[in-house]
């Protein structure tokens, strides 16, 4: 109870009442533990207070029976790699392969979370490596973590690998990674990328995670609008919903909207608004980029015609 009590004031960035439980503790005869020690330690660390962890770690070195752990270890690795002090989290790591412990998960996170954030991918990589020659299956933030190094570097060729490698072994990407994955290659315009991964989700069978497929489409077709590259635009937007995925946001509807603009190909809006109208509802806002859009080309017929669907919509 008092480890629990103690841990989650790190949570609240409180030493100063995660303290006064373990002095509580003590006071009722009850003694520290390990787990208890780390937790304080936790408390700390999550408030920056640098020397009373370092202070705690020193009276753990010199306890018998309350000798610091691989997870106190950890959670200096962490705090300075989330302090992006390179030097003292490397020193740590050595500290704790030195005191006879093996680099675990927890190890990894904190080293490839602080070399992605000190920019050294180089050093990221390597560690990605080390945990996979470990046997050690990496988690969603390392996997995260590693995503944000490759698009930093705008690495398409190493991001291509590395997905590849995550699909393989049955890693999921979630919706975070996805966003990530779609805004890198959206900036880049990097259509074949997008198409590419869309085949590696349907051979490793991921394709029913429509949360996923789906921002990779709604990305896709967005940057196909962008181009005006209509017959590549529709065709995505025809695979998309075959695969039982619609369009993520007006916004996205909007992009495909104004490029259809851009060619003046008004027959083709025309059947793509048949289908939006008899599957989902029009934003106003999309139906003003109509009527902006109708009444520089100079087609009223088309401007009343949106006008008194805007007028339904209101009535609505």
């Amino acid at each position: 109870m008092y480890s629990d009590l103690i841990h989650l004031c790190s949570k609240i960035h409180s030493p100063q009442t995660a303290m006064w439980i373990f002095t509580s503790m003590e006071s009722r005869g009850r003694k520290p533990s390990s787990n208890i020690l780390n937790a304080l330690i936790s408390a700390h660390l999550s408030s920056n207070n640098l020397v009373a962890a370092l202070s705690i770690y020193e009276t753990m070195q010199n306890l018998e029976d309350y000798k610091p752990t691989a997870h106190t270890y950890n959670l200096f690795i962490s705090a300075f790699a989330n302090l992006r002090n390179s030097k003292a989290m490397l020193a740590w790591y050595s500290t704790k392969i030195a005191s006879g412990f093996l680099a675990d998960l927890d190890t990894y996170e904190a080293l490839i979370l602080g070399c992605i954030k000190l920019k050294r991918f180089e050093d990221a990589e390597r560690f990605y490596g080390e945990m996979l020659v470990a046997g050690i299956k990496p988690n969603e933030l390392i996997l995260h973590n590693l995503l944000v190094g490759f698009c930093e570097q705008k690495e398409s060729v190493k991001l291509r690998a590395f997905l590849k490698d995550t699909l393989e072994n049955k890693s999921m990407i979630d919706g975070y990674l996805a966003e990530k994955l779609v805004g890198f290659y959206c900036d880049l315009e990097l259509v074949d990328e997008m198409e590419w991964v869309l085949v590696e989700l349907t051979e490793a069978g991921h394709n029913q995670d429509l949360g996923i497929v789906s921002r990779i489409y709604n990305g896709l077709i967005r940057v196909y609008a962008k181009l005006d590259r209509l017959d590549d635009m529709e065709y995505s937007i025809g695979r998309m919903l075959k695969q039982g995925v619609s369009f993520r946001s007006d916004k996205d509807v909007e992009n495909v909207i104004c490029s259809y603009f851009h060619q003046g190909a008004y027959g083709r809006l025309d059947v793509f608004l048949e289908f939006m109208k008899g599957s989902c509802m029009l934003a106003r806002s999309s139906y003003e980029l109509l009527l902006d859009g109708y009444r520089r080309a100079g087609l009223g017929e088309k401007v009343d015609l949106v006008i008194k669907d805007l007028e339904i919509l209101e009535k609505d």
